[in-house]
């Protein structure tokens, strides 16, 4: 996959990973185009290719009175206006087969769920679209066996694949990153480091998602130092109240200085 696949993708030539980085799930018009102008100003400042990200549905919540989302079309609507008003290009998650068409008439990237990226038709739907597809490293999963989700992805003629490593299960309720992966996964496509689902702390007695979001700077350095291609962060101006995954979140206010130190990083690293 080659960035100036993905429509409208500024500063591709900048030499800096790519960022996909929003809330976990649309919550709404107004917080949607919030989060995409803060972050859409530190990233024509510091000239990293963004892409907004945000789900138009949760279907894989802990428990049945989760938030879900607002509506199918609503959401992914409101993905189109982030789209159109900020000439940035989107990307949501998908979770059955006939959502690969539905959203793709909406955004410019169909993510592949980890729990989900073994399921075949699913991994082809998202491909036979045409639209960049982003295939989660599953939890379970080594890095080496996504190749064969990527090639799934190729063998529908779609070129335009990419993996994220999102954390492998470190006993029942952490996640570790095994940075080993990164190159590993570079040999079949580009890769993208989820830092903040890594740092989940998944399968808590309550049935909420728990998570380390102090650890994110750290996470974040260490991928940029591996050359990892680009980083998944979902942010949000008030995590403590954000309807899904607010444990590891990123505080918006906290974005620019991250963003800034791992420019600056990758800067060096690019110099060696």
């Amino acid at each position: 996959m080659k960035l100036d696949k993905i429509p409208q993708l500024k500063h591709i030539d900048s030499n800096n990973f790519f960022l996909l980085a929003g809330p976990c799930a649309i919550e709404g018009e107004e917080m949607a185009l919030r989060i995409a102008e803060k972050v859409v100003k530190i990233t024509d400042k510091l000239e990293i290719p963004y892409v907004f990200k945000g789900s138009f549905k949760k279907a894989n919540r802990s428990r049945i009175d989760s938030f879900t989302g607002i509506g199918d079309e609503k959401a992914l609507k409101i993905l189109r206006k982030v789209s159109e008003t900020f000439q940035i290009p989107t990307i949501t998650d998908i979770h059955e087969i006939s959502d690969a068409k539905l959203a793709a008439e909406y955004v410019d990237v169909l993510q592949i769920p980890a729990f989900l990226v073994r399921q075949t038709d699913l991994v082809v739907a998202a491909a036979e679209t045409g639209k960049v597809v982003n295939l989660k490293k599953g939890q379970f999963m080594s890095p080496e066996s996504m190749k064969h989700a990527a090639t799934k992805v190729t063998d529908c003629n779609n070129e335009q694949v990419m993996i994220t490593d999102r954390g492998t299960m470190f006993g029942y309720q952490d996640m570790i990153v095994d940075f080993r992966g990164i190159p590993t996964m570079r040999e079949f496509a580009p890769t993208v480091l989820d830092v903040t689902h890594s740092l989940q702390q998944p399968n808590q007695s309550s049935g909420v998602t728990g998570g380390r979001p102090d650890m994110i700077e750290t996470i974040a350095r260490a991928g940029v130092v591996n050359n990892v291609d680009g980083l998944f962060i979902e942010t949000h101006f008030d995590p403590a109240n954000a309807k899904s995954d607010g444990a590891n979140m990123l505080d918006l206010k906290h974005l620019e200085k991250l963003l800034s130190n791992l420019v600056a990083i990758r800067k060096t690293v690019n110099k060696l």
